[in-house]
């Protein structure tokens, strides 16, 4: 497979996890996701993963029930922590060597992250994911993908969802709704588009890292976006 990037950060959201259970991890799903991930590996991309937490817990939902933002998010990141591990484990299943960091020193669970390691470990042909979000309340895993990004020079960031594009509005709640081939951040900002939260946009927008935003959920099309394929919405600068 020729593959128009050397190095992504693959952004996975927790809810795509759930696959048809509603809740917690699929195994059909993650085995799933594990394939299309070291199909990239097998094909000499570097692959750098940041998973949400959502299919366990949000730190927001938690809020509106009585826990503490920063107690809820930081129960966020715990789960963000326990889908990595996951995701690990189904990539070593398949003999693809993989570390996983976190942003929280939680040794030995995982490796204390630092952009030096990470970037080892993907020079070295090792999947990397990043748990923890930033590690800092108030920030959501959208931010830490971005963050994460443009740390490990990146040359694109991908966000998996369970859409297959940015539209013009809610696909899922709107029968007219017109989907992007290409948009600026610029116009995501201007249209009210949250494709990401504003701070993530706003960094990816200022260290003009070009986003990708594709459906995860059908086999192949991540190959399809490494290839540089019109798969899903590109945002540039």
């Amino acid at each position: 497979m020729e593959s128009k990037y050397n190095r992504i950060l693959l952004k996975l959201s927790g809810e795509s996890l759930m696959g048809h259970q509603g809740y917690g991890i699929d195994p059909e799903r993650l085995g799933q996701y594990a394939e299309q991930i070291k199909a990239l590996a097998d094909a000499g991309i570097q692959v750098a993963i940041v998973i949400g937490g959502g299919n366990i817990f949000r730190g927001l939902s938690g809020a509106a029930k009585g826990v503490d933002r920063v107690t809820g998010d930081q129960m966020g990141m715990l789960a963000t922590v326990i889908n990595s591990l996951a995701l690990r484990s189904a990539l070593e299943g398949l003999g693809q060597p993989t570390t996983a960091f976190t942003a929280l020193n939680m040794y030995p669970i995982g490796q204390y992250y630092s952009s030096r390691a990470a970037i080892d470990a993907l020079d070295a042909g090792r999947v990397a994911i990043i748990a923890g979000g930033t590690g800092n309340p108030y920030f959501t895993t959208d931010t830490g993908a971005a963050l994460r990004a443009v740390e490990l020079s990146a040359d694109v960031m991908m966000k998996g969802t369970r859409v297959d594009g940015i539209y013009t509005a809610d696909p899922e709640k709107d029968p007219n709704a017109v989907k992007f081939e290409t948009i600026t951040f610029d116009e995501i900002l201007a249209r009210g588009l949250r494709i990401m939260d504003l701070t993530a946009t706003a960094l990816c927008k200022e260290n003009n890292m070009p986003v990708v935003v594709f459906d995860m959920d059908t086999p192949g099309n991540l190959a399809r976006v490494a290839a540089g394929q019109s798969v899903g919405t590109t945002v540039t600068c």
